[in-house]
């Protein structure tokens, strides 16, 4: 059991380590919040989101939804669609100053945001899937499976806190918001780069 707790940590960490649509989303607003307690909405939401898509690839479930072509299309376009706005909200956000919330989200913005690039974010599911789904099959031992699938889980909450927490103290270096700002433009860059990516593979997927 104890190697399966291990594979689930490294895989998991692995898979944290590229820094995608979500892990940008979780950053931005642990740096444009005064406060770390006010990024929870966003953070707790990702981290739900993660577990649910966790348990649903070491069940198979979210495999078999990503098979028939017509969810795929639907899937990829929303993808498309909420990352191009995602970017978009991203590039847009003002300077985040010391003695204001430019950028912060209200709670209800930072969880409808955090459901739509965790759960409408292609890679992010084909990654959970393809990778933890994968392995998982590896074992055949109950105690194992749920090992290996618990660690995958508490790396993803720990990591979506830490996000949070590495933007917030940047906020508190940067006084004057400079970093933010261009660490901002660089995530919208690197978010409507995904969003094309899928609406190409979209277009190959309608041909």
């Amino acid at each position: 059991m104890l190697g399966a707790i291990i594979h689930g940590f490294v895989l998991s960490f692995g898979l944290i380590l590229a820094f995608g649509a979500q892990n940008i989303f979780l950053f931005n607003q642990g740096a444009a919040h005064k406060k770390l307690r006010h990024t929870m909405p966003s953070v707790v939401t990702a981290s739900i989101c993660d577990t649910i898509l966790i348990v649903f690839a070491v069940l198979g479930v979210s495999l078999i939804v990503m098979t028939v072509p017509v969810f795929q299309i639907i899937f990829f376009a929303a993808g498309f669609l909420f990352l191009i706005y995602i970017g978009w909200s991203i590039w847009s956000s003002d300077p985040v100053e010391v003695n204001k919330q430019h950028g912060a989200m209200s709670a209800k913005k930072q969880i409808l945001f955090a459901i739509s690039v965790s759960l409408l974010n292609p890679h992010a599911v084909l990654d959970t899937v393809g990778v933890i789904g994968t392995n998982s099959l590896r074992y055949s031992a109950t105690s194992e499976l749920i090992g290996f699938t618990m660690a995958c889980i508490v790396v993803s909450w720990v990591s979506f806190i830490g996000l949070a927490t590495i933007g917030k103290t940047i906020r508190t270096i940067d006084k004057e918001g400079k970093i933010v700002v261009l660490i901002n433009k660089i995530s919208a860059v690197i978010i409507w780069g995904v969003a094309i990516f899928l609406g190409y593979q979209l277009y190959l997927l309608t041909q």
